[in-house]
């Protein structure tokens, strides 16, 4: 794709580096097969295609509008298209600085500025998730239907492990929302690690990974997240931990882009790319692992994977933890549309909940299809928005594990 951008506006790091992206698309359109927002509206600015000449047009003529907004604000950033397209185009990171632009160049409505300053200053911080959770599940009867199904009920986590001695030890991300909607996965992860010798040490200076910042277009709040996050684990690093666990795929795909993020900042570039190689999802740790004692657990239980967004498009481990899944004796049903997104995508269930909820509505019913006994996923987000409308009970799949 040709670009006009002048030598001035090239001297902006993330504009260069959106010209570069913007060059390497050759608008075949073999991207539009996948983007589960052109499945539902059929419309090339609802596609990475379209959204990509928008983003073109708001660079070369420095201005955008409110259509530009509406359409960029649509996108999942699911990166299902990154998957799909034979040129290789970063369209998540274009799309990201696409929104920046567009927060400066067409300012929101006072009512959609009000809400998303509220979900900074609340989603990323447990002590204050904690009470507007507390506060919804108190009013839920009276709230919409809609925003009630969102809240999840309050689950007991499993008992701690006692301290442990193994010489092994792995960072494990506790995060903000995971702690309080799914206690129980870090608490399976930590049992089933335990059997192969290895502990999962918490830092408690760690938080919110950033992911939620980055989705509302707050870059600069995502990374005074991930120099709080590197502050905390540096320590634990230099002590000898093998890795940082990421139990949340969305989570891991954000600390795997912790390097990238930091790469100008002179104080933490280095120690931003150590910890960047150290993040691996709990599929890539217990993939190293001898499984032999875990072959038969299954039993055959039917089970239906989500595939989450971050995991298979994001972080490109699709397929792993269905692999994993099938070597511990679990019946996995076929999953039509797998590749599609099931409308979670971090903040978008509030920020567009009826594209939310038609994309969840096609999920469940092809999950449900093959009349599973339990439905699994590797990120909260989704484990939360497909249990708000499934008949199906929905866990992580650590659980499966910890279970036997």
């Amino acid at each position: 794709m040709q670009t006009t951008l002048t030598p001035l506006q090239m001297e902006a790091p993330d504009i260069a580096e959106a010209n570069a992206i913007l060059r390497s698309c050759v608008h075949c359109g073999f991207c539009t097969a996948t983007c589960p927002t052109y499945q539902l509206l059929g419309s090339e600015l609802d596609g990475p295609r379209g959204r990509i000449y928008l983003i073109k047009d708001m660079l070369e003529s420095g201005t955008a509008t409110d259509k530009t907004r509406l359409h960029l604000d649509r996108c999942l950033t699911c990166r299902a298209c990154e998957t799909t397209c034979p040129s290789g185009v970063q369209y998540g990171r274009l799309i990201d600085i696409g929104r920046e632009l567009v927060e400066e160049h067409a300012p929101r409505p006072l009512h959609q500025t009000l809400m998303r300053k509220a979900l900074l200053r609340v989603l990323p911080y447990p002590a204050r998730l904690k009470v507007a959770l507390a506060l919804g599940r108190l009013f839920k009867p009276l709230l919409p239907k809609r925003l009630a199904s969102k809240i999840p009920a309050q689950q007991s986590a499993l008992p701690p492990l006692a301290a442990s001695s193994h010489a092994r030890h792995m960072l494990v991300l506790e995060g903000c929302v995971q702690p309080l909607s799914t206690p129980n996965t870090n608490a399976a992860a930590a049992r089933v690690l335990d059997r192969f010798g290895i502990a999962l040490i918490n830092a408690p200076a760690a938080g919110c990974c950033g992911a939620l910042n980055q989705h509302l277009s707050d870059s600069a709040g995502a990374r005074d997240m991930m120099r709080n996050n590197i502050d905390a684990w540096w320590p634990y690093v230099e002590r000898g931990a093998e890795a940082i666990v990421m139990s949340a795929s969305g989570c891991g795909l954000m600390v795997k882009g912790y390097g990238a993020a930091l790469r100008d900042d002179a104080k933490y570039a280095e120690k931003a790319a150590r910890i960047s190689a150290l993040a691996l999802d709990l599929v890539e740790v217990l993939s190293r692992e001898d499984l032999s004692a875990f072959a038969h657990i299954g039993q055959g239980l039917r089970v239906a994977y989500h595939s989450s967004c971050t995991l298979q498009h994001g972080q490109k481990l699709g397929g792993t933890v269905e692999s994993l899944l099938r070597s511990c004796g679990f019946e996995l049903t076929d999953v039509a549309n797998s590749h599609l997104c099931c409308g979670a995508a971090g903040t978008y269930t509030l920020t567009q909940p009826e594209l939310s909820e038609q994309l969840l509505g096609n999920k469940i019913t092809a999950l449900e299809a093959g009349q599973p006994e339990v439905i699994v996923t590797a990120n909260v987000g989704c484990q939360m928005h497909l249990a708000s409308a499934g008949k199906v009970p929905v866990r992580h799949w650590i659980e499966l594990l910890a279970a036997h």
